[in-house]
């Protein structure tokens, strides 16, 4: 994949620009080992779900996970260091974009992790333990970066929170550039967790479904990178907002409240009316809770009427990379004009009149909005508007 290569600016040339600017981005993914190839397959309606045996789960469990064997090969026809099936997706996706830019003293790396290396602790003889910070710090040596990395694992909202983090540090001038890598794989830890929930379902979930019973997992990479120089810029991050509403370790709020804070925020700091917007890429996990909740927050905020889509239905949950992958799918998509159907989606199953798409349609509007909502009451919400 050729990314045409970007310079960073001197800081005094960015003064006027505090935002921060999007310039090139990538991901992978159970579709594709890069953006490219994994539009490609969900614009042929193409889902990444399908049933897979192991992981401890005693049936087979629809998944979307990424094929172990391609992705090994790849990942060894570009570097020779042995890896961790994580540390090769994010490494695989992050390259093209490190290929493409001038990495500096003053380039940041936040990377989005909910579990990291977990899986390295089913061998008893782990040494040293998968620590978060451990990865973040082999991901910067072998990219070349120098800072100290910085790492968010907020649950469901880190993907999102991360590029949010990013975004506040350009506008801070404490650096010039970001990488922002986002990442986590299926294991046996993850889905007992979940199964001890009753969260998972038996069937590919079905966000915002009135026959929606529970989440699907997945596993993805995503990367972005971000100056401060709108020059080139493929997105820019108008608003952001990250409110905790602390109802409850494991359920949402009832009344959507840190979902709608976030919103407004993130609205009222974008200086955008929900006229503007194209689009809401939701959370959207399809559990009977969290799209209640959402619903009743966009409807708090006014929102009922903008079309909304969740991606659940062609990846699952894939946790800390969620918010990342999400909104680099949904910036790729709203370049080429495109609204990309809810996949599992048939009948409205929450209280409020939200405006969930049935199938994939044209826009000429380049404003979304893309939340986030997690465990603990956390919730992200983020305005972009893409350029032509």
């Amino acid at each position: 994949m050729h990314i045409e290569k970007k310079v960073v600016p001197l800081p005094n040339e960015i003064t006027k620009h505090p935002m921060a600017y999007i310039h090139t981005y990538n991901i992978v993914t159970p579709l594709g080992h890069n953006l490219q190839h994994t539009l490609a397959e969900l614009l042929r309606g193409k889902s990444a779900i399908a049933p897979h045996q192991g992981y401890g789960q005693l049936e087979p469990i629809p998944l979307s996970v990424v094929p172990t064997q391609p992705l090994q090969q790849h990942y060894h026809a570009h570097y020779q260091q042995p890896a961790t099936k994580l540390e090769q997706m994010l490494l695989l996706c992050a390259s093209p974009l490190i290929e493409a830019i001038t990495v500096t003293k003053r380039t940041a790396l936040v990377l989005s992790t909910t579990k990291g290396n977990i899986t390295d602790l089913s061998n008893p003889h782990t040494q040293p333990l998968p620590f978060l910070s451990d990865l973040a710090h082999t991901l910067a040596h072998r990219l070349g970066i120098t800072t100290q990395p910085i790492v968010l694992s907020n649950a469901c909202v880190s993907g999102a929170m991360a590029l949010s983090v990013a975004d506040r540090l350009l506008e801070g001038g404490i650096y010039d550039s970001a990488l922002v890598l986002a990442g986590d794989v299926v294991s046996e830890f993850v889905l007992s967790g979940f199964a001890s929930f009753q969260a998972l379902s038996a069937q590919p979930c079905k966000p915002y479904d009135a026959h929606r019973d529970g989440i699907t997992l997945g596993e993805a990479a995503a990367a972005v990178y971000l100056t401060r120089n709108p020059q080139g810029a493929s997105a820019k991050i108008l608003g952001s907002s990250s409110i905790n509403d602390a109802n409850h370790i494991s359920g949402p709020s009832r009344t959507g409240e840190g979902l709608y804070q976030s919103v407004q925020n993130a609205m009222r700091q974008a200086n955008i009316t929900h006229e503007a917007l194209a689009l809401i890429n939701a959370h959207g996990t399809g559990t009977l809770y969290n799209d209640e909740m959402e619903s009743i927050a966009f409807a708090r905020a006014g929102l009922t009427q903008v079309p909304l889509n969740s991606y659940k239905g062609y990846f699952g949950h894939t946790l800390g990379a969620s918010g990342l992958l999400e909104t680099v799918l949904t910036a790729a998509l709203l370049r080429q004009g495109l609204l990309l159907k809810s996949l599992g989606f048939e009948t409205l199953g929450v209280s409020e009149p939200i405006n969930v798409i049935t199938a994939t349609q044209k826009t000429n509007r380049r404003h979304f909005l893309k939340t986030a909502s997690g465990f603990g009451g956390s919730n992200t919400a983020l305005v972009l508007e893409v350029s032509s």
